[in-house]
């Protein structure tokens, strides 16, 4: 994720991931988010004109989609409806300090349970 301000952007992402950066290499702070996959900061000059053009989509578990929602809210971070789609999947968009969309998508408990038997 391209950033313009490092310091608000850690303080934002903390907020998002519930804690903060799990590994700062250089001058880029990396979330973790799955086994081999990270989200990572970076808010050098060569990074400038990429600022707010990213979109992630995380799969959330169900249970944890409300948490999510709620710790967000607690600390001010604001995000867009939340769509329940025709299959059952519920979407919200949230967005950083500088435009970056990040998406959460939860599938119905019944879907989540097919998805793991397969």
């Amino acid at each position: 994720m391209c950033v313009s301000d490092l310091v608000r952007s850690l303080e934002w992402y903390g907020v998002f991931f519930g804690r903060e950066a799990d590994e700062i290499i250089g001058e880029e702070h990396l979330w973790q988010v799955g086994e081999n996959a990270y989200i990572v900061l970076d808010a050098r000059d060569v990074r400038s004109s990429r600022v707010g053009g990213s979109m992630v989509t995380f799969g959330v578990a169900l249970s944890e989609f409300e948490g999510a929602l709620e710790r967000l809210a607690a600390h001010g971070v604001r995000h867009e409806p939340v769509e329940t789609y025709s299959n059952g999947v519920r979407h919200v968009e949230v967005l950083d300090p500088d435009g970056n969309s990040l998406s959460l998508a939860a599938l119905p408990q019944a879907g989540a349970d097919a998805a793991r038997s397969s």
